[in-house]
């Protein structure tokens, strides 16, 4: 089964901010690597969500590109 992470979850999986998080989930914010790389993101029922594995495999693509 797949695990849903809340912005609380991810912040605390990531050493950030909620703040930080949702401020990375804004589109009109993203700029260099998040444009490139943008945090995927659920939106369900009007509530900001993570697949945990989308994360990590955001995560990958990140040091990847050594970013």
């Amino acid at each position: 089964m797949t695990e849903i992470l809340t912005v609380a979850e991810l912040a605390a999986m990531l050493k950030m901010s909620k703040g930080q998080v949702y401020e990375m989930t804004r589109a009109r914010t993203r700029s260099g690597a998040m444009r490139e790389a943008p945090l995927p993101v659920l939106r369900i029922n009007g509530n900001v969500r993570f697949r945990k594995s989308d994360v990590e495999e955001w995560i990958e693509k990140l040091v990847a590109h050594g970013r």
